[in-house]
Order: C-alpha cells, then sequence, then structure tokens
C-alpha cells in the first residue's frame, strides 16, 4: 500500500456514560450527562455515542430513549450507538425506530451495531449466544433492505416478511451509516462482508491499529468493497493541563473499569493503557496521538472520557480542553488513507 489520500479533517467524538451507579439519584446523573452533551456541541465535538447493556450493575438509561431525549436537544452533534445490541432485538422494529431516530434528529444518527459480550443478556432475553454473530449479520441485511424503501421479502430467526416495505425513510440517503464492533480478524471479515464501516475496539497500541488499519482495508479490496467509508476507532480518553495531571484523573476509574472485564481478554495492564492505549495527556500530547491516528486513515476517533465514579469536573474539563485546545490544533491535520 502506498500513496497518502487526504479524506477531509479528524473528526473527535465522545462516547457517553449514561449510566449511574446504584442508589444515586438518575435524574442527578441526567442532568450532568446533559450538562456534558451541552458543552460538547458547544465547544464542537463531531460525535456522541451512546451504549447499550441489558442486567447491569448499574443505572442504564437505554439508549433509544436517550438518543431521542437528545435530538431534541442538540442542534448539530451526531449521533450514535457504540455499539446497540442488534441480535437481542427485532430487525424489523428497530429499522423503524431508527429511522425515527434519523427524522428526529435531523438525519444526525449512526446506526452503530455489535453483538455484545454478555451471556446473561442473551439468556434473559431468549436469543442462543451462539448465534449473536450469524443474526448479527443477518439482521443488519434486513435493517438496511428496510431503510431502502423497496418490497422486502425475507425470513429468518427475526420472523418472515413478504413484499413488506416502509414507507417512513430515514433522511439520510439509503439510511445512517452503519458502524460495526467487531474483535479480531474473524470479526473484522464479517464488517467487510456487510460493507460497513469497522467500529475498532479500545485495545491495542498504535502500531496494532495501524495493523488493523492494513488488514480491513485489504480485506475490503479482496472482497471488491470500496475503500470510501468511515473508519472509527473507539479509545479510552481523559486531557488535562498537563501529562501528569491527566494519568492522575484516569488511573483509578480506568483501572476499577478494566477490572470489570474479566470476560474480555484485553491483555493489557492499566500501565499499558495510559501509556499505549488510552488518549491520555495534556492537548500537545493528545493532538499528537490524534494525529497519528489520522495519518493512518481512522476517519474518527470517539474518545469515552468517563468511567463509573469519575467527578464530573474532570470530564467537562476533558471535553472543553478537547473544544478548545485539542479539536483547533487539528483542523489542518488530513486523514490519511493508504490508497
Amino acid at each position: 500500500m502506498s500513496d497518502s489520500v487526504s479524506t477531509g479533517r479528524l473528526r473527535v467524538g465522545m462516547s457517553l456514560s449514561a449510566h449511574y451507579e446504584i442508589g444515586a439519584d438518575p435524574r442527578a446523573g441526567l442532568r450532568d450527562t446533559m450538562e456534558q452533551v451541552a458543552l460538547a456541541e458547544e465547544v464542537g465535538l463531531d460525535s456522541i455515542l451512546i451504549g447499550h447493556h441489558y442486567l447491569t450493575r448499574s443505572q442504564f438509561l437505554q439508549p433509544l430513549s436517550v438518543a431521542a431525549y437528545l435530538a431534541a436537544r442538540t442542534e448539530r452533534i451526531r449521533l450514535g450507538f457504540g455499539v446497540y445490541l442488534l441480535p437481542l432485538t427485532n430487525p424489523v422494529a428497530l429499522a423503524e425506530e431508527l429511522a425515527t431516530l434519523d427524522v428526529l434528529s435531523g438525519g444526525r444518527l449512526i446506526a452503530g451495531f455489535g453483538s455484545g459480550y454478555r451471556s446473561v443478556e442473551y439468556r434473559a432475553m431468549g436469543v442462543p449466544y451462539d448465534e449473536r454473530f450469524r443474526r448479527l449479520e443477518e439482521y443488519v441485511t434486513v435493517v438496511r433492505a428496510l431503510w431502502s424503501g423497496d418490497p422486502v421479502t425475507m425470513s429468518g430467526s427475526f420472523g418472515e416478511l413478504e413484499d413488506a416495505r416502509t414507507f417512513l425513510r430515514p433522511v439520510q440517503p439509503g439510511g445512517p451509516p452503519v458502524w460495526v464492533g467487531a474483535f479480531g480478524p474473524v470479526g473484522m471479515r464479517r464488517v467487510a462482508r456487510l460493507d460497513a464501516a469497522w467500529a475498532v475496539a479500545p485495545n491495542g497500541d498504535l502500531d496494532e491499529v495501524a495493523a488493523r488499519m492494513a488488514s480491513f482495508r485489504e480485506t475490503l479490496a479482496d472482497q471488491g468493497r470500496s475503500l470510501v467509508r468511515d473508519y472509527p476507532l473507539l479509545r479510552e480518553g481523559c486531557v488535562a493541563e498537563t501529562r501528569q495531571a491527566a494519568a492522575d484523573a484516569a488511573r483509578p476509574f480506568l483501572a476499577a473499569q478494566y477490572e470489570g472485564y474479566r470476560g474480555w481478554d484485553h491483555g493489557a495492564s492499566i500501565d499499558d493503557l495510559l501509556a499505549g492505549q488510552a488518549v491520555v495527556g495534556d492537548p500537545e500530547a493528545v493532538v499528537e496521538r490524534l494525529t497519528r491516528y489520522a495519518e493512518i486513515g481512522y476517519t474518527d476517533v470517539v474518545l469515552r472520557l468517563q468511567w463509573t465514579g469519575m467527578p464530573q469536573e474532570d470530564v467537562l474539563r476533558s471535553i472543553r480542553l478537547l473544544g478548545q485546545e485539542v479539536i483547533p490544533a487539528l483542523e489542518h491535520v488530513r486523514v490519511g488513507v493508504q490508497a
């Protein structure tokens, strides 16, 4: 691969932590969440991604309702899911819900889908855990077919459609962009088959995320897919006035978060996360890291800026510094896609 191609500026977004500790007042948590969203839109962040889980050990606001709430309270920033657990829902119902959200938001929706990793959610919903990947592929196909507005005839684990069509169309032609979360080469190939954007997971250093980009683009080319698409990268993030202040603010909460991922072999210590994988530092260090991601070819970097228990002032500081110092410094950084 050679020849860098400019595809515009790097977009910087935020993963929203719209879940609150047990026993806390969720209305107070929502006020904090909305303060973050309002500031993110004000200072120029490009997107907000909302997570999705059931039966969590927290008060977890469900993403369709949150997205509708945000659509009415924002004007510019894109809204999406990082990620919505598609195999746990009926794709016909979700296609219409997401078309509704695209209308409500004026065409600002990102349809982020994934299979999840918690078997308890599948048992609770009566969906076989070992069918999650097959259903993910099947359901993305159903959702997109219905968004086309053409008659759809297909059957599967979701039910049956015979010359069915939905007349409520998304604002975005063809429907919202589809980002699919996946780990490893098998998941990456699945994303390529679906002709979607790969929402790359928050683990891995610069060399690893560069290798993922190269492998994905090679797979797309092998499958005859266009290389022109979103290339989103999900990361943990914290920005402060100094590198040490950012590391100190992130360390205890990021360590506790990853300790909870016992079912996911992410292979990273807290020092690995802070030094090589998370985007943690002062504005200069963050600009340097984001510039490297753009040079690799990532079009979007979406940062999770809050973990359970992290003070609101630390989250707002990260958002403010991103908007005031990081994004302006990236204005002339072009995304270099290798052709």
